[in-house]
């Protein structure tokens, strides 16, 4: 998501540079009423030299002056962003709620979905009484079939156990949707907190069995019973994360990659009733699944025989009321977010309304950016970034030509796949059509189940069916962006491109092409050319398109930022996964470099006017600076590196600049300062 490494600018291009270089001493921010203007030169720290920590001299002045809310984890541009566009959701669902629409309307669904979330009264009236038949259905559990079926049933609802599965496309043939199941089953956002000894990770699972107990507790069983029923729950787990893949291994597609008919399923899992399960799922018209992890498989299969069938009620009866909290009595998702505390570090619970925003985003965003686009995305600000993509898609090609350790073979196969990427700006020319979606005024349950089985049933429904490369996952409104490399898509939704008090005819060149060139559309480009992404074709499709001698050079490269990224400790004893993040790091580089180079078409690098004391390409790099601006809480950076494919976002910027030969000319970056790497240890791929 949001934001693949490349070799040193060529030595005309720093030539032409040179006359942009400024001492340290001249950087500093303009007090002129211009500067306070500006996005770039309100937020620096003057206190910070760029060659000792870029990240904190771009963005410091902002950081200091802006701290993080009691009720947030982190605090920065990203959140500035969707704050923002909360406030616009909620206009929109409180005019379809007042509007008296028509029924099966979008707004009726947008106003009856928020009015009905928003009853405190009616939902504290209503207690466990909307998912009482569900809970119903686990009571009932008697053996292994009963418990597989009842799991499978919750999961047309929104509440998964045992493993996860999902419908999406085949990796070696992307015109094919498939099914594919994956190791899951467990609470905890990753399987290290499983088993790290560090007394934060012990104190975590701790608190994990209290919450399972306080949620039992609520539903109604003795105190003493869900006490044992938690600590039962944490052992099963930690006998499904013993069997699970670590982060980085679940980066390899060719290893995450095992095709098997259906009907060799129960060679898998003989405990599982694989054809009650898939009927009631609702898998049809296909006769082979992908299993990611085999050996998770197995080891499930035992649990489901040896593990006791109470304890496997108690954990259905867990995740059921664990994943509605936030649509129950207040106490449930009080519980909720005091455990998640532990991962986001947020002090208060956002209100009410935030909440009910951000749930209908998940069920129901696209019908909202619907109306959102109409009022807060332009076409001339469209026109704007796809005309972007084009030149940062040229500026690869040029890269990709002046490669020397490249054969040409397998520059021209390249070039190919560069010139085949889609790409999806602002909003989708084709919406979903959500008229089969219920939603009435029931209760906040109903209508949240009812959003869920109409997922469920939509992504079902794609099985035996072509592949719709004109769809998007993500909502228009949405502060982030992605490469699809069964697609060879990138997708770049407008909320991406949102900086927050200006509009976009407000910024310059310089900010744009780092802040949405550099940071996001030269960011998924490369995703096409990294680690994982390379190994897909134009087409989609995992083939291999590289000679040996050119994937054991590209290799080799990508060993030097996975050494590089490894040495970085953003918290004591917590180090930064260099093989997890390899795919956003290399991107990261690449979108800076694609970006740079992209920019320098423009009038205001050839002018190379100064502003606020800024030259344009130091305004570049304060630009890309600006796309991570913010600061984040010890408990979530810590989940971070444990779950996160991307490194910290300070690491995100001084990172890949450190590698950057024409980062250098521009700050007068000298040696034996910390932003300053050899030569030697730089990274250079593309």
């Amino acid at each position: 998501m949001r934001k693949i490494t490349f070799i040193a600018l060529a030595a005309a291009t720093i030539a032409a540079c040179n006359n942009q270089v400024k001492s340290v001493q001249e950087l500093g921010a303009d007090t002129s009423s211009a500067a306070k203007g500006d996005v770039l030169g309100r937020n620096i720290d003057t206190t910070v030299s760029p060659a000792q920590d870029f990240f904190l001299y771009a963005n410091g002045g902002w950081i200091k002056a802006n701290p993080i809310p009691p009720d947030q984890g982190s605090w920065g541009i990203g959140n500035l962003v969707i704050e923002e566009n909360l406030k616009r959701l909620r206009q929109i669902s409180e005019k379809a709620a007042a509007a008296k629409a028509a029924a099966g309307s979008s707004e009726q669904k947008i106003g009856d979905f928020w009015s009905t979330a928003m009853d405190s009264t009616r939902i504290e009236q209503q207690g466990l009484q909307p998912l009482q038949v569900y809970l119903d259905k686990i009571n009932a559990i008697h053996d292994v079939k009963s418990l597989v079926q009842t799991s499978a049933e919750l999961r047309r609802i929104g509440s998964g156990t045992l493993f996860s599965d999902y419908v999406t496309q085949d990796d070696k043939k992307s015109d094919v949707m498939t099914y594919k199941l994956s190791q899951g089953g467990i609470g905890l956002p990753e399987r290290e907190y499983y088993f790290k000894t560090d007394s934060a990770t012990a104190n975590i699972r701790k608190e994990y069995t209290q919450y399972i107990t306080k949620m039992l507790v609520y539903s109604g069983e003795d105190s003493l019973k869900a006490a044992k029923e938690a600590a039962q729950i944490l052992a099963l787990e930690t006998k499904l994360a013993t069997a699970s893949r670590k982060l980085e291994d679940l980066r390899d597609p060719y290893r995450n990659y095992n095709k098997m008919a259906i009907a060799d399923l129960p060679k898998l899992s003989s405990n599982i009733d694989w054809t009650t399960f898939l009927s009631t799922t609702g898998v049809q018209n296909i006769d082979s699944v992908i299993v990611g992890q085999p050996e998770f498989f197995k080891t499930l299969n035992k649990e489901l025989q040896s593990t006791p069938l109470e304890v496997w009620k108690s954990e259905l009866k867990f995740n059921l009321l664990s994943d509605f909290s936030g649509e129950l009595p207040d106490k449930y998702g009080v519980a909720t977010f005091d455990f998640n505390k532990l991962f986001s570090g947020a002090r208060e619970r956002r209100p009410r309304w935030k909440r009910v925003v951000l749930t209908m985003e998940a069920s129901m965003g696209e019908l909202l950016g619907q109306l959102y686009v109409k009022e807060f995305f332009s076409e001339k600000a469209k026109k704007r970034y796809a005309d972007m993509v084009e030149e940062v898609r040229t500026a690869l090609h040029h890269r990709i030509e002046k490669l020397t350790w490249m054969s040409d073979s397998t520059k021209q196969k390249a070039f190919v796949k560069l010139a085949a990427m889609k790409k999806k700006v602002g909003y989708p020319d084709k919406w979903k059509d959500f008229s089969a979606m219920q939603i009435g005024k029931e209760s906040f349950v109903q209508n949240s189940i009812n959003a869920h089985q109409w997922w469920h049933n939509y992504q079902m429904s794609k099985l035996g069916k072509p592949v719709d490369r004109d769809e998007w996952d993500m909502t228009p409104q949405t502060y982030n962006a992605y490469y699809n490399p069964s697609n060879n898509e990138i997708v770049l939704p407008a909320g991406i491109f949102t900086v927050p008090g200006f509009r976009d005819e407000e910024l310059d060149d310089a900010t744009v092409y780092g802040y949405g060139g550099a940071s996001t559309i030269g960011h998924e480009i490369t995703h096409g050319f990294d680690d994982e992404g390379r190994q897909f074709d134009e087409n989609g499709n995992l083939k291999s398109w590289w000679t040996k001698k050119d994937e054991v050079e590209f290799n080799k490269r990508a060993a030097v930022m996975v050494k590089q990224f490894n040495e970085f400790e953003p918290l004591p004893g917590y180090h930064i996964n260099g093989k997890a993040t390899l795919g956003e790091n290399i991107a990261d580089l690449g979108g800076i470099l694609l970006g740079s180079e992209a920019f320098k078409n423009t009038e205001q690098f050839k002018k190379n006017q100064v502003i606020n004391g800024q030259t344009p390409m130091q305004r570049f790099y304060l630009g890309y600076a600006l796309g991570w601006l913010g600061q984040i809480r010890d408990e979530q950076l810590r989940n971070r590196l444990l779950t996160d494919v991307h490194s910290p976002a300070k690491y995100r910027v001084n990172g890949p600049f450190a590698d950057v030969d024409e980062f250098y000319l521009t700050f007068n970056i000298q040696p034996n300062t910390p932003m300053f790497r050899p030569d030697s240890l730089r990274v250079r791929i593309w």
